[in-house]
């Protein structure tokens, strides 16, 4: 496993990579009630850089004399809970594609934070403004999709990307007294964009994710990884590989590992770039239990860096492929899947807590499921770590959607490091067992280039997992389907999206035949069709669930017969909110490809996939 690199200039600015496990740091959360002002002209920003002299809104600006001209007030404006969207929360901004600014007060009284948020900690102290010791990151989740950040008044960064994390120095920027931050945060859609312009979700904007003050060690591990290599060392024996970066490049400090359910503690020293170059060391395959959907053993890990110590949950698997099987720990497994957009799980808008993470993927465990697609996008990490805790693997993606600008530098730039700060994030998870790069993507030179790159790219951060992408099926000529992609040659996986009976007559399926000329293991990573919940008819009535229901009976006859299957991920889960989806009275913007309504019903499709899993 590779350490991860720094930060693309064209993509962050003034930011630090995102650290690892900030689960495990000390923190105080900003989440709560947040001011907002819509800003539908930019004028709190774009007046500001033409005229420096105007106050610009991240300024926080208040009359000093009655004939003072400021036309607004954040302190007057109304509040908005954050994490959230702003499309389910305020009734005026439900196609708002635009610019919302946000701002948050606090007081930090001797180091304390003291906000609106019952859950911080009253016994939480942290350097105010300075510290020898200690610094103090300003951590989001994320933020969808461009913005600025401010606190005080002064500029901490900007990031670009709506579904991946990001931190920025503020020690210096605190202060004691009253503190504030403010965020300018813009969804706009744009060709260069990724996503691009056109895709089949809904654009929530706003701060989508935790926000937190995360205190750190002037000295930190800002990264780590710990895997499982795949090759044993002898019958009696596994090999575990560490690697550790600092903050810093420092050499001479001691990183120890210890993980004491199996009696392991290591120490090594850092090198001059302030790395542990990647080591291994055996422990007794007897006492090492693997983890498995079956069993998904997580160890407590504790990494010391000189005298500070951060704890993980840690489980240890192999992935890997021999000729067209998955092997899990050595041994073949079916993927049995589900694809799941990130949105709640009663109601719509933006899923953010790990209350929607368990009720999402126990739908996933109730339907058969061992694995689910995290589709299009990096999840929020409650619900990849409560996907680990349930025994569920997962693939995950960046957004490398549809007709994606390949030809320009900076939207190349933009994916890699999007790239980067979702397997920075996540190579610790044990449930990950597919990095995905792109989906659906028209062939192209261009495209064969972009995404070959990636693939390389992403090989090179992380060798222990598969890397795949979902492929699109073009077409078929006397009811052979054979699947052609130069892409082949990069994944380990081939996947491909296919439509039968929705986009094509589901009276072909059986009678179409699939060709897929690769040495490979094959994932369907989307099929099926849409219905509304509690609208009955003939099997052959589009929008009923007898018509999805016998859709899914067809597909299944028809994927059973492909020589190499070894996963399926149905679109999708559960009814999730689409621009493109306005049919009146059926879709009302919803795509309907759902097993489960918008509601948590459960449709007559759910229980034939449910049925089939169990025979797998």
């Amino acid at each position: 496993m590779a350490m991860m690199g720094g930060i693309s200039a064209t993509a962050q600015d003034r930011a630090l990579p995102p650290v690892q496990n900030v689960m495990a740091y000390e923190s105080m959360s900003l989440n709560g009630n947040w001011n907002y002002i819509v800003d539908v002209q930019e004028e709190g920003y774009y007046d500001y850089r033409m005229n420096p002299t105007q106050w610009g809104f991240f300024q926080n600006a208040k009359p000093k004399r009655p004939e003072d001209l400021i036309e607004y007030d954040f302190d007057k404006s109304p509040v908005m809970r954050i994490p959230s969207d702003w499309n389910t929360q305020d009734e005026r901004l439900f196609f708002y594609e635009g610019t919302v600014w946000f701002k948050k007060s606090f007081l930090m009284d001797n180091g304390k934070l003291i906000t609106d948020n019952s859950s911080v900690p009253a016994n939480c102290q942290f350097p105010i403004p300075n510290s020898q010791q200690n610094k103090v990151l300003l951590y989001f989740g994320a933020v969808n999709y461009d913005c600025h950040v401010w606190v005080n008044g002064k500029k901490a960064g900007h990031h670009i990307g709506g579904f991946t994390p990001f931190n920025y120095d503020v020690t210096s920027l605190l202060k004691e007294g009253e503190n504030n931050v403010i965020v300018k945060v813009d969804n706009k859609r744009h060709a260069q964009d990724v996503p691009t312009l056109i895709f089949d979700w809904w654009n929530y904007g706003g701060i989508t994710r935790d926000v937190k003050l995360v205190k750190v060690p002037t000295l930190y591990l800002q990264d780590y990884s710990l895997q499982l290599e795949r090759e044993k060392t002898n019958e009696k024996n596994r090999t575990i590989a560490f690697s550790a970066k600092l903050n810093q490049a420092e050499a001479g400090h001691k990183v120890t590992i210890l993980i004491p359910e199996l009696k392991i503690e290591k120490t090594f020293d850092t090198d001059a770039q302030g790395n542990v170059q990647c080591s291994t060391f055996n422990v007794q395959s007897k006492k090492l239990q693997l983890w498995s959907p079956q069993n998904p053993k997580l160890y407590k890990v504790y990494i010391s860096l000189d005298t500070n110590t951060v704890t993980d949950s840690i489980g240890f698997r192999t992935i890997e492929t021999r000729d067209k099987q998955i092997l899990l720990n050595g041994q073949p497994i079916f993927l049995k899947g589900i694809s799941i957009h990130e949105e709640k799980p009663n109601g719509g808008g933006r899923a953010n807590s790990s209350e929607d993470a368990r009720t999402l993927l126990s739908w996933a465990k109730e339907l058969g499921c061992n694995y689910v697609r995290l589709a299009h996008y990096p999840h929020n990490e409650y619900m990849v770590r409560e996907a680990e805790r349930m025994g569920i693997m997962v693939w995950s993606e960046i957004p490398c959607y549809w007709t994606i600008a390949w030809t320009n530098p900076a939207t190349y730039e933009n994916a890699r490091q999007q790239l980067t700060d979702m397997i920075s994030r996540d190579h610790n998870r044990a449930n990950i067992i597919i990095w995905s790069i792109a989906n659906e993507t028209p062939h192209s030179k261009e495209r064969d280039q972009f995404l070959g790159n990636l693939a390389k790219y992403a090989r090179s951060l992380d060798s222990t997992r598969l890397i795949s992408m979902a492929m699109e099926v073009t077409g078929a000529s006397n009811y052979v389907n054979r699947l052609n992609d130069n892409m082949n040659e990069y994944v380990d996986v081939v996947s491909f999206n296919q439509y039968i009976g929705w986009y094509r007559d589901v009276n072909d399926a059986p009678k179409m035949h699939w060709e897929i000329p690769y040495n490979k293991p094959v994932i369907i990573s989307e099929f099926g069709g849409g219905a509304r919940y509690g609208y009955h008819g003939a099997k052959n009535q589009r929008w009923t669930e007898e018509f999805q229901e016998n859709l899914y009976r067809e597909n299944l006859a028809m994927l059973d017969k492909i020589e190499g299957l070894s996963g399926t991920s149905p679109w999708i889960l559960k009814d999730f909110r689409s621009p493109r989806r306005v049919l009146p009275g059926i879709q009302d913007f919803y795509n309907r490809k759902g097993l489960v309504s918008d509601s948590g019903e459960k449709k007559k499709a759910f229980y034939v996939m449910q049925e089939w899993y169990k025979n797998k």
